[in-house]
């Protein structure tokens, strides 16, 4: 019996140390799209299965209202103007720092106001933010053609990289 109970044990203790050499985000069935597109409030319409199937798909968490997030839009409507028709989807995920960034109407005048026309995820609960592992806003999120998620960028002046993200995937 001693046996046993040493031999469960050990297994249980190996198991644990795979799981916890494991990026926080594949514990959390955060390398797929599943998280995003499970969201259940949209703005600027609806990311479905069908509409990011065979697409590069950047995710963008950020909040309407800051400024390291505002400093990424011009880059991301750059992109959405000139890869969506090369197969690149970009979709949003609002996780609000503030009271007034729960309001939706609050964050429909934002994202009207920067330009944001892809599809944005309500992510009030933070249900999306903690399936990928996100620490910081913005974060953006990059998945290939197969819905598999390629490389995180966090924080803002990235600009060239996130192109070249793109781009890399676009070409794959």
């Amino acid at each position: 019996m001693l046996a046993r109970r040493f031999v469960v044990a050990a297994v249980v203790a190996a198991i644990a140390a795979v799981a916890a050499a494991l990026p926080v985000a594949a514990r959390r069935d955060g390398t797929t799209l599943v998280p995003v597109l499970s969201a259940t409030r949209w703005l600027n319409g609806r990311a479905t299965a069908s509409s990011v199937r065979g697409r590069v798909v950047l995710v963008d968490v950020f909040t309407v209202d800051c400024e390291n997030c505002r400093n990424v839009v011009p880059a991301l409507r750059q992109l959405f103007a000139r890869d969506r028709a090369r197969g690149l989807t970009i979709v949003g995920v609002h996780a609000p720092e503030t009271p007034p960034e729960r309001q939706l109407d609050y964050v429909e005048a934002s994202l009207a106001r920067q330009g944001i026309v892809w599809p944005v995820a309500v992510d009030d609960d933070f249900s999306i933010w903690n399936a990928y592992g996100v620490t910081a806003w913005p974060t953006q999120l990059f998945f290939d053609r197969q819905g598999r998620l390629r490389k995180a960028i966090v924080g803002d002046s990235q600009d060239d990289a996130v192109r070249a993200t793109v781009e890399s995937l676009l070409s794959e």
